[in-house]
């Protein structure tokens, strides 16, 4: 496994790839979930490359870029595990040179849910993935369920942009009492931890409902808002019940329908979402 920092490194060791590439982009801090994209990656292609780069770009001011959780050495010990050819590592200022001033925006879809809690938000994660895609030149990219809407955005992008690769996206995965596994879980004490878990009774509820006839969104996801609402830890950013590649709210529940919220837990801030199809 080889850990390459430059881009020219990187566009070198692309050429000497043995065809088809699947690309993995994370932040690091791997889980169970990252890993999961990896051995899909290693099935379907001769060749993965896995990135591990925490995109300023997509934090907000008041965000948590300087405490996101950070552990390389055990990342890459993970990665060398599955059999992973290379691991992009570029510092900031490799991918964001002084006087980077290119900008990749989606619009519409990108103005709501996420796009709405956190401005910019969406313009930093497509920017930061058209310049992976560009760098290494995938045939196929891996992301994760559990960043809904960021699959639709980056698949949107690649659509309208006429990249050429495909977005594989992969269930969402889970600890075996429900919660999505996130990097951000890291921050939740025994208490929190607890408390978290009322995201994936909202959903499971949610799904419930629909499942025995309810089709009222607004009813949905008033009962979704007064079962979080019982948690004290819990506040509500956001419960959308939305066409699933619209991201437009809905009256009535026509699937396929992306069930997703928001919640902060203490001070993290969580994000779930189930498919009704």
């Amino acid at each position: 496994m080889k850990e390459i920092e430059k881009i020219d490194e990187m566009k070198r060791l692309r050429q000497q790839l043995a065809e088809p590439v699947g690309l993995v982009p994370t932040m690091g801090y791997l889980h169970e979930g990252h890993l999961a994209l990896v051995r899909q990656a290693r099935v379907e292609n001769p060749s993965v490359v896995v990135s591990i780069f925490v995109n300023p770009a997509q934090f907000g001011p008041r965000e948590d870029l300087k405490s996101y959780p950070r552990d390389p050495e055990r990342d890459l010990a993970l990665l060398e595990k599955e059999g992973v050819d290379i691991v992009f590592m570029p510092s900031v200022a490799e991918m964001y040179p002084a006087q980077f001033s290119s900008w990749v925006e989606v619009g519409k879809i990108t103005e709501r849910l996420e796009g709405a809690s956190r401005p910019g938000h969406f313009r930093g994660v497509t920017t930061v993935v058209a310049k992976l895609f560009n760098i290494i030149q995938p045939n196929k990219a891996y992301f994760g369920q559990k960043d809904a809407q960021q699959a639709i955005v980056i698949k949107k992008m690649v659509a309208d942009l006429n990249m050429n690769l495909e977005i594989v996206t992969l269930p969402t995965v889970r600890e075996p009492d429900g919660l999505a596994m996130s990097s951000r879980n890291a921050y939740l004490n025994p208490q929190e931890r607890q408390a978290a878990l009322v995201l994936y009774q909202a959903l499971s509820l949610a799904e419930q409902l629909w499942s025995q006839g309810e089709k009222d969104a607004e009813r949905i996801r008033q009962e979704m808002t007064a079962l979080i609402q019982k948690q004290p830890l819990a506040e509500i950013d956001y419960v959308s019940i939305a066409d699933a590649k619209t991201l437009d709210e809905l009256d009535r529940v026509s699937p396929p329908v992306l069930v997703s919220l928001a919640v902060r837990i203490g001070k993290t801030r969580l994000i779930d979402n189930i498919v009704l199809e």
